[in-house]
């Protein structure tokens, strides 16, 4: 089994899905008493979050390639990060360490192709949703994405940053979101990522009949496939 590295802290409660949705793989598949070796460098969100509003994506590179090389030097054979939104600055960390970093994206893109998924709906942070850097690598492997409308983008951001990565799951905004995914899918999308790793605290399959897709079930998935091959 390999040492699985961990940036964490960006939320701390999904962070610990992660920690568990991992464990709990390695046991399903060894049995008995095993569990994944994992290091695990948790950040301080609040100061993540500020450089992310603020635009100082350099910054918060520097910050999570330190944190990368910690796990690198605590013995971690690959890095993941535990969100999707930080996977913009993939590419910085990538070019710090020797070991390889297990995207997010790659990960999803593959989970898409296995169920036959080519149009996507994909919910997350504003970031995540309006930015290229994670729609290009589905649309690189011959998916389509779409995303919500702009005044819809807003409040699911809002509701990302001010509910649950404060762990705050409300009724009221799980109605939104199955909305956004309603009118997504009359649009022609087959299935819905959550592109955040917080969404899955909110919205599950039984809440919905379109398919979604977990990206925090489906990184730390194929996470434990990389460990224990």
């Amino acid at each position: 089994m390999k040492t699985l590295g961990l940036i964490g802290g960006m939320s701390w409660e999904s962070t610990q899905t992660y920690y568990q949705l991992i464990n709990a793989g390695v046991k399903q598949r060894l049995g008995g008493l095993n569990s994944a070796k994992l290091v695990l460098y948790s950040v301080n969100f609040a100061e993540i979050e500020q450089m992310q509003a603020q635009g100082e994506w350099l910054q918060a590179a520097k910050v999570l390639s330190r944190a990368a090389l910690s796990l690198q030097t605590a013995g971690a054979e690959a890095i993941m990060i535990c969100t999707n939104t930080m996977h913009k600055i993939a590419p910085e960390i990538e070019a710090v360490v020797s070991v390889p970093l297990l995207h997010i994206a790659d990960a999803t893109a593959m989970e898409l192709q296995q169920q036959r998924i080519e149009h996507v709906a994909l919910l997350g942070t504003a970031f995540t949703m309006e930015q290229d850097f994670y729609k290009q690598r589905l649309l690189d492997k011959g998916v389509r994405v779409s995303i919500p409308n702009q005044p819809q983008r807003a409040e699911i951001h809002r509701i990302i940053y001010d509910e649950l990565c404060q762990g705050k799951i409300l009724p009221t905004s799980r109605d939104t979101f199955l909305q956004v995914i309603d009118s997504l899918q009359q649009q022609g999308a087959q299935g819905v990522i959550l592109g955040c790793t917080e969404i899955g605290l909110l919205i599950e399959q039984a809440h919905t009949t379109v398919p979604i897709f977990d990206t925090t079930a489906i990184h730390a998935a194929a996470a434990v496939d990389w460990s224990l091959h």
